[in-house]
């Protein structure tokens, strides 16, 4: 089944994330070789195309586990967690519909 693991970063996270980003996204990676990830990626803090100061506001991954509580203990595990980038994150069943 898959989950949505939607994040929410604390204010000013940018400095946080980027330290860690290439574990964060080395875990990501090894979902999509496996063929589990649906989608992956942040929330930017803008809808501007080119903002002048780069920010984020959370993240969103939808990928295939076994369990409720794998995908809890797999977000759970993520390097942005330890490096304190998430101030929450709610991970909930998702059912793709569309396309």
């Amino acid at each position: 089944m898959y989950f949505a693991i939607m994040a929410t970063d604390v204010p000013n996270s940018l400095s946080l994330r980027m330290p860690v980003r290439e574990q964060h996204l080395a875990r990501l990676h090894e979902l999509k070789a496996a063929g589990r990830l649906l989608l992956a990626g942040p929330h930017p803090a803008t809808d501007e195309a080119e903002p002048a100061e780069l920010a984020f506001t959370g993240s969103l991954v939808v990928a295939e586990f076994d369990s409720l509580s794998a995908a809890q203990s797999w977000a759970d595990a993520d390097p942005y967690i330890e490096a304190g980038v998430y101030a929450q994150v709610v991970v909930k069943p998702y059912l793709p519909v569309l396309p």
